[in-house]
Order: C-alpha cells, then structure tokens, then sequence
C-alpha cells in the first residue's frame, strides 16, 4: 500500500509501486488552499530519504540531492487541485488500466513519478531538485512557486526544468501568455417601459462582440512549433434590475498570445483591437519560449523520443524561463481531461514517465 493512515495523519510509501502512489495521493483532499496535509505528509515522506536535503515553505516541499554533479535539474509540480465534483475520491478501471479521480491528470499523476523518482534515485547522475508547491489552481497571487522564486530564488537555480504537468506524456515546449481585460461600454438608467428615455450598454456593446467573431488568430511558428493566439469573450455582465435599462456592459476578455510577444506587446495589440472603448487590464502573465536550442532541453528532448509539440495553455514554465532556466511541459494525462468530473490517467503513461525520467537521471 501506498497510502495508509497512521492515526496522527496520512503516510506516504513513495518507495511503493508508482501508480499506487499516484493513487494515494488522489485519495489525499487538496483543494487549493487545502494542502496542508498532503504537504505534510510529502514532507514526512521525504524526509525519511536520508540522501536529500528537504526544505519547507509554507505548503511548498522541496527536496535536493547534493553529489557534486556538473548539472542540475528541476522537476517539479502542484499539489493542489480545482474544487471536487463528485470525482473524490479516485478509483481503479483495472481492465482499461486508467485511474479516475480529482487530481489524476492535473497534476497527481505527475506528482507520483516525482517523489517516487526522489526516493528511489539517491544516486542520479544530475543532480536533482523536486519541488511540489501549492496554489497553483488560483490566483496568481497564491502560486507556491512564485512565493519560492521570491523568497528563496536559489533553490530553483537549475540548468533544465521539467513542469510535469499533462501532456500525454509527451514533451510540450514553452507555454503561451495570457492577459484579460474588462471592456465596457455606458449607457443611462431608464425604466424599461420607457426605454427611448435612456441608453442600453448591453446594446452598445454589440460591436465588442462583432469586432471578437470576425478575429483572425495569430499563428507564429517559433523554433519550428506553430503556436496558436486566441482572443474570446469569457464573461459579460450588466444590468440591474429586469425592469431597468442598463448603464454599464462589462466584457471580459482572456487573450492567449504567442510566447514571441512580449507582456507589453500583447497589452498594445489588444488595446488597439479595442480601441475607442474603456479597456481595463485585471491580470497579465508572459509566455515561454520553447527554448529548444538549449543544450539540456535537446538532451530531454532526444531522451524522450525527440517529438515536441507546442503548449497553448500557461503554465509554471513561464516562471522558470523568468529566472533564466529552460524549461518544458512534460507529464502523465490528457489535459482535455484536466478539471472534468470524469478526470482520469491513462496507467501505462504514468509508468512511461517514471521509466523515461529514470533512465535520463540515471544516463
């Protein structure tokens, strides 16, 4: 068994079978902002390997090998996940060898391979840091690995990073931007039975949405992989009352542009998209650039079979090229499925993770 309560709080086998592992950890509830016991027994677990150095930040664990070797490397994930939806907790399907549950495929499945990998490698031949930080299903503001690049930056100094989030257990380069924006339009109060007396900003808002269906998405191609901008409408809100013309329309707009833009590049394209309308910016976040040409990645890149494909979503890679070290998205799971009430990883990926990552720290 993996997983076994102890009376004072959940014990984690990391030397067990992988997928079991994978298994426990979805059967360990860690809704964002909920980490706390599965950080503790992350940390409890680790730091019964007497071959790493274990660090503690808040509900961030980090664990370190320290032999001296020429390189190091970064693997890291997230312990959270989004809210539960009847899919906690998980199950095995045996004969279609998948398992279900919140938190299989973003990101536990991943997370498994990580700490099985610590404690069973205290020789690898880079040195490893594997991180498993909270928060990363929220606000930005929350991100453990944000809170860890500010507070303790050196600890993820590395000359490669693996983010294992899902990827079909293949390799997925850099990682797009993203940006929204609230776009608003003004009118004036009326009542509805005498309309003309007023002005309807939800009406007037009519060419915002014109303006996002006629949209020509940008399609770059950045060290051979075509990347694909999307700009959408996400939410729109007005109105006060069902008998009352509404003074105000609000907009929201996510923009996910190619990681050969600059944050300030993508604020201008899509301020001037909305030119001549009230556009206000609520959250930004740059790209990542694949950074295929770096030594370490085309040696990641070759270990796994040499196929690369573009990430469209964000994600932590950004904040690892940030600081300066190349990074890819590499993990267990469709991200299709990630946040679906049937959640659920595909078995074999997990152990094709675990099997390749070894073989590269151990080459």
């Amino acid at each position: 068994m993996a997983l076994r309560d102890t009376g004072i709080g959940t014990s984690l086998d990391l030397t067990a079978d992988v997928v079991g592992l994978a298994r426990a950890l979805v059967d360990v509830h860690s809704v964002s902002h909920g980490e706390e016991a599965l950080a503790d027994a992350v940390e409890q677990a680790l730091r019964g390997c007497g071959h790493l150095e274990v660090i503690r930040r808040g509900n961030t664990v980090v664990a370190r090998t320290d032999l001296g070797r020429s390189e190091r490397v970064v693997l890291a994930g997230h312990l959270d996940t989004v809210p539960v939806n009847g899919n906690f907790p998980g199950r095995f399907d045996e004969e279609a060898g998948v398992l279900h549950g919140l938190g299989s495929v973003d990101m536990k499945g991943g997370d498994a391979v990580i700490l099985h990998l610590a404690a069973t490698m205290p020789a690898p031949t880079r040195d490893v840091t594997y991180v498993l930080y909270d928060a990363e299903e929220v606000a930005e503001e929350h991100n453990g690995l944000r809170h860890l690049a500010a507070s303790d930056p050196d600890l993820l100094a590395a000359d490669f990073a693996v983010l294992m989030e899902p990827s079909n257990a293949g390799v997925e380069a850099g990682c797009q931007g993203t940006l929204r924006v609230e776009v608003r339009t003004a009118g004036e109060r009326a009542h509805s039975a005498r309309s003309w007396r007023g002005s309807n900003a939800i009406h007037a808002a009519s060419e915002i949405l014109n303006r996002l269906a006629a949209y020509e998405p940008r399609k770059p191609v950045i060290d051979g992989l075509e990347y694909h901008e999307g700009l959408n409408a996400v939410r729109i809100s007005g109105g006060v009352a069902g008998n009352v013309v509404p003074d105000e329309c609000v907009v929201e707009v996510n923009h996910r542009f190619a990681p050969d833009r600059s944050t300030d590049e993508a604020e201008a394209f899509v301020r001037d998209f909305f030119a001549g309308y009230d556009c206000t910016l609520t959250d930004l976040a740059p790209g990542a650039l694949p950074g295929l040409d770096r030594p370490a990645a085309k040696e990641f890149v070759e270990a796994t079979g040499g196929q690369v494909a573009p990430k469209f979503g964000w994600t932590d890679v950004s904040r690892f090229s940030a600081l300066g070290v190349p990074a890819v998205n590499y993990g267990p799971g469709d991200p299709l499925l990630a946040h679906k009430a049937d959640e659920r990883v595909d078995v074999e990926e997990i152990r094709t993770c675990e099997r390749v990552l070894r073989a590269w720290l151990s080459a």
